[in-house]
């Protein structure tokens, strides 16, 4: 039976701390339909070093007033870094009456300097590569119920990267002018997309799975650069151990995989770079890139306080990439690492999530999300 959670109202959240420290009374506990939470930010990470971000989550409880039904999920943010990467995503899960459709929306713009490592598994620290580029991300996708929790669906995806220029030009000739030297790429095309989505709570799952299969294929006739094919399978399964406590066992699965022709340079699979910018922690993004990218994480959820304002996570990823530009899975790369998670919203169950990690020669680094890393 498929169960549609909101968090306990006698837990403590960040709202709920604030009227402590300020001596007032909170209102009438009560579940809006309405949830949401504005979040200005300070944070380090690997590829962004210090950054300052506004962070926005907005939750839609469509289960207050109909018990089977999915709820609404929008998240943006604002954010600025020291590494001058300015960055806006909009991102929204929505659906409609009864389930019966589902609208998902991935629209990004950013400027973002940032390093890329060459190609392949074997790739060295030693290989960085400065690159700057803008970055127009347009994913729509509209999906109809065909069984209950799974979707089938269709959709347009449009990737504009424009003004690329290497940074940190040499005599050597870098694997980005190796494999796709131009100033621009583009990919366009239709997906064709499978779905299932039983989970309790879209931003914060304790029970139940998610599968995600997009056929892409990019074509010339659409506008793309080039024709070329992918396939992403994203899996996740989470395992609630106790009923009597909030522990859970998360795993996820990412295969994203090039079938035929020859992506962009800056398209390729590569680490970091899955649509929630957090797959291979312990590792910079764009640490590892190829024609296809094999992942795994588990992830163990608990509390710590017993008023559900903190909690921890330990974790441990494992990421195999091509070798080159060929279609040989080679090399795998360890991950591992803890976090501390605090409760932004006890109605919608968000948490701020603050993770270091650790990865192979020596790499390491801390990462914070609004929301859950998956």
């Amino acid at each position: 039976m498929q169960v549609h959670c909101i968090a306990q109202t006698d837990e403590t959240d960040l709202y709920d701390l604030s009227l402590q420290l300020f001596n007032r009374k909170p209102k009438l506990a009560s579940v809006k339909k309405v949830e949401s939470s504005i979040v200005p930010a300070i944070g380090y990470s690997m590829q962004t070093n210090w950054a300052a971000s506004v962070n926005a989550n907005f939750f839609v409880n469509r289960n207050a007033a109909h018990q089977k039904e999915k709820n609404n999920t929008i998240l943006t943010s604002i954010t600025y870094t020291i590494n001058n990467q300015f960055m806006i995503p909009i991102q929204s899960n929505w659906w409609f009456k009864d389930n019966k459709w589902n609208v998902n929306t991935d629209w990004r713009f950013l400027k973002y300097p940032s390093i890329t490592y060459g190609l392949g598994a074997r790739s060295k620290l030693t290989d960085a590569n400065y690159i700057d580029y803008r970055y127009i991300k347009l994913h729509q996708t509209l999906s109809h119920a065909i069984a209950k929790n799974w979707y089938a669906g269709i959709g347009l995806y449009y990737d504009y990267i424009y003004n690329i220029q290497e940074l940190n030009p040499t005599t050597k000739l870098s694997s980005f002018k190796k494999y796709d030297s131009s100033t621009t790429e583009k990919a366009v095309g239709p997906v064709f997309k499978l779905l299932l989505d039983n989970r309790n709570n879209q931003l914060n799952a304790s029970q139940g799975w998610f599968a995600n299969v997009v056929f892409r294929p990019n074509l010339i006739a659409f506008g793309s650069g080039a024709d070329w094919q992918s396939l992403l399978i994203d899996v996740r399964k989470y395992i609630r151990l106790n009923t009597h406590t909030q522990n859970v066992l998360a795993i996820w699965s990412y295969s994203w995989l090039t079938l035929n022709g020859i992506p962009p340079y800056l398209l390729l699979p590569s680490t970091g770079w899955d649509d929630t910018y957090n797959t291979g922690r312990g590792f910079i993004q764009g640490r590892y890139r190829g024609r296809n990218l094999l992942y795994v994480e588990t992830e163990y959820r608990f509390g710590i306080s017993k008023n559900g304002l903190i909690g921890g996570v330990v974790f441990t990823n494992a990421q195999s990439i091509s070798r080159e530009i060929n279609t040989n899975i080679r090399g795998v790369a360890i991950g591992y690492g803890a976090g501390i998670r605090i409760k932004a919203n006890k109605h919608s169950n968000t948490n701020i999530c603050i993770d270091y990690g650790i990865g192979k020669d020596g790499s390491n680094g801390i990462s914070v999300n609004l929301g859950e890393v998956f």
